[in-house]
């Protein structure tokens, strides 16, 4: 990336984050100092209906970003003092994106300071960056969430590469698959990861899915073997299904990740999504990178999941390669990470 004046030492960015059901603002510092970090989370708003429902999302998005936003700027102790206003701009909720692209492009005109539009895939790449600003590339980065799993070659800042994805379930939309099945509630993978503390992952063989197709992940027929297998043994204990579950999921994350990052010759793993908050993911990770001499990158849960400081980071980064995007750039719902090989 080129060095551009937008974006330099000192540089403060404001970052909003609406992409689904998490409302947020941050003010982030020099692309890695999070001086402030706000989340209202819409949880308790669609545990009833058992998902995400996008009208409601994006209504409690109209209602909260505002104080969400002033909070965030209060903490930081700014008061429209910052250079830039990064949104994200996709993928996501089409609703829930219009609200905080809006906003976001208001106070850049208000404050008269540039708007950078995010790629929300592309911010999870960054949240490491936030606890480890001099994090060595290249890495491999294993994304992972309720919509997408993605193995991604970081090999500089905006160049990266990608090694696979997943060809039909995404890992966190299995997790909250199986747990309404399991009448664990929502949302499904913190449900999954408590329960399976009290179970035995060793106790149900299900399958470990598409071995060798490279870098590619499929989780759907997983999801329909620990269905039959229910309703074939309805006596079976739910915390192993639950642990057998998701050691299966973890197994073949890890397995693949591990392979990616020893055949491109990458210096450490780093996870990236809500997924990336299981504890068995994590300690997984964690003892394969030791065994096998790489770097583990783990963010802290509270930067796995949705967050602006992420949408902050990343939006510095944009305005040092791009400068500011142009206002009448618009949200796009399935907006995808661009790779340059």
């Amino acid at each position: 990336m080129n060095p551009s004046p937008l974006a330099g030492p000192g540089t403060k960015v404001l970052g909003i984050e609406t992409s689904c059901d998490e409302t947020a603002a941050a003010v982030v510092v020099d692309a890695h100092h999070v001086v402030s970090s706000v989340v209202s989370s819409q949880v308790d708003l669609h545990a009833r209906f058992g998902g995400v429902v996008p009208e409601i999302a994006s209504r409690a998005h109209v209602e909260l970003l505002a104080p969400v936003v002033a909070q965030a700027m209060i903490e930081a102790g700014v008061d429209g003092d910052v250079d830039a206003v990064a949104a994200t701009v996709g993928p996501g909720l089409i609703g829930s994106l219009l609200v905080g692209v809006s906003a976001a492009k208001t106070l850049a005109l208000v404050w008269g300071v540039p708007f950078v539009g995010v790629n929300h895939l592309e911010a999870h790449l960054y949240a490491s960056f936030l606890e480890e600003p001099d994090l060595p590339l290249p890495v491999v980065v294993l994304l992972v969430s309720g919509g997408h799993t993605l193995l991604v070659l970081m090999e500089a800042h905006g160049r990266y590469r990608l090694l696979g994805g997943t060809i039909d379930d995404a890992a966190g939309e299995a997790f909250d698959k199986v747990a309404r099945f399991l009448g664990l509630g929502y949302p499904g993978g913190p449900a999954i990861d408590r329960v399976a503390t009290q179970g035995d992952p060793a106790a149900i063989a299900f399958p470990r899915a598409i071995p060798d197709e490279a870098y590619d992940f499929s989780f759907s027929g997983l999801k329909t073997a620990v269905i039959n297998h229910v309703r074939k043994h309805p006596e079976v204990v739910t915390a192993d299904v639950a642990a057998s579950f998701q050691e299966a999921v973890v197994d073949v994350l890890v397995t693949k990740t591990l392979a990616a990052a020893q055949q491109h010759g990458a210096s450490g793993i780093c996870l990236a999504g809500g997924v990336a908050a299981n504890s068995r993911l994590r300690e997984r990770v964690l003892d394969t990178c030791v065994q096998h001499g790489l770097h583990p990158f783990l963010p802290s849960p509270s930067m796995c999941t949705d967050n602006a400081a992420m949408v902050a980071a990343a939006g510095w980064w944009r305005l040092q390669s791009d400068g500011p995007t142009p206002l009448d750039v618009g949200a796009s719902p399935n907006l995808t990470l661009t790779f340059h090989p």
